[in-house]
């Protein structure tokens, strides 16, 4: 799991990659966080959980980054060290129609919330549509996404 910060107009972009969905997902979460604050990974913070659901992948990772993007704001917290547990959907991830016949997807996570009194955090107005990509590779997943800053 990784991603990279990218310069992008106006705006930033992290460029991520997994070996899962989950991985991947995680990896952009990360990079939410690097984007707000160069020194997260330092960082104490008491652990809480995430619960996501949407109609489609990329929509499920929307969903996941605003909803960390707005933890932020109501619990004045910088979300940090994501770790997502599980992204279950149709065909459990392989754009498949699953036995179950649900087209609904979720996620389970969680992270550590730094108070945001005791740092210097630049702010990430929202997550965007935007050139979002969100795609199985060769032995994993990658994404791209677009921050409002």
């Amino acid at each position: 799991m990784r991603y990279e910060l990218c310069d992008h107009t106006a705006d930033i972009a992290v460029a991520a990659t997994g070996d899962s969905l989950e991985s991947a997902f995680a990896a952009v979460a990360n990079g939410l966080a690097a984007a707000s604050w160069d020194e997260f990974e330092d960082a104490g913070g008491e652990r809480f959980s995430v619960a996501v659901a949407a109609e489609s992948r990329e929509a499920l990772l929307f969903d996941y980054l605003d909803e960390l993007i707005y933890r932020r704001d109501i619990r004045g917290e910088l979300p940090v060290d994501h770790r997502v547990d599980a992204v279950s959907g149709p065909g459990s991830g392989t754009g498949e129609r699953s036995d179950t016949g649900t087209d609904e997807w979720s996620l389970e996570a969680s992270a550590r919330g730094v108070p945001l009194t005791e740092i210097d955090a630049r702010e990430i107005k929202a997550v965007t549509y935007s050139e979002m990509r969100l795609e199985r590779v060769d032995g994993g997943w990658e994404a791209y996404v677009v921050f409002d800053v």
